[in-house]
């Protein structure tokens, strides 16, 4: 079993609650905009990580993370990309792999939307933790935690952050 730890849209301000929030995960992962390669070296010595780059992310960030990171974590099936869309809608620049070979965990970042939903079509579960940082229009700053257990995803929890 593993807990894991996921934001996304830091664009350059990392809040020390994340820190807190994050404290008994054994991963944190990042679904793109970072802002800053100082938020990805600050979260890679906090705790193992992965991450991917975002449309707003330089190419020092890029050259440290893919676009797109495709792995297997406690039997879970994991996709995770900046520029995903979601069930129904999902973007041109995964549309056709996802539908050939659909993850069991898709996750994206990007819209500042925090979204869980199931895909019952292609049997994915999709998470977009929404923007934890101070750019953008969202309103309230958000987080999420989960496990991965044994091939299921479980004890989902979403984070709600001051407001922006």
């Amino acid at each position: 079993m593993k807990k894991i730890g996921l934001l996304s849209d830091t664009h350059s301000f990392l809040d020390e609650a994340v820190f807190s929030h994050f404290k008994d995960c054994d991963e944190v992962w990042h679904a793109g905009d970072f802002g800053s390669l100082e938020v990805v070296e600050k979260l890679e010595a906090f705790k193992p990580f992965r991450g991917v780059y975002g449309n707003i992310d330089d190419k020092t960030i890029q050259l440290r993370c893919p676009e797109h990171l495709r792995f297997e974590c406690e039997g879970v099936d994991v996709w995770m990309t900046h520029i995903g869309g979601y069930p129904g809608r999902y973007s041109s620049l995964v549309k056709a792999e996802i539908t050939k070979n659909p993850p069991k965990l898709f996750i994206c970042g990007h819209s500042h939307i925090l979204k869980v939903q199931y895909d019952q079509k292609l049997q994915l579960l999709h998470l977009n933790p929404g923007a934890v940082g101070k750019h953008g229009w969202h309103k309230v700053r958000t987080l999420m935690r989960f496990e991965l257990n044994n091939g299921r995803i479980e004890n989902l929890e979403i984070i709600e952050l001051k407001n922006r």
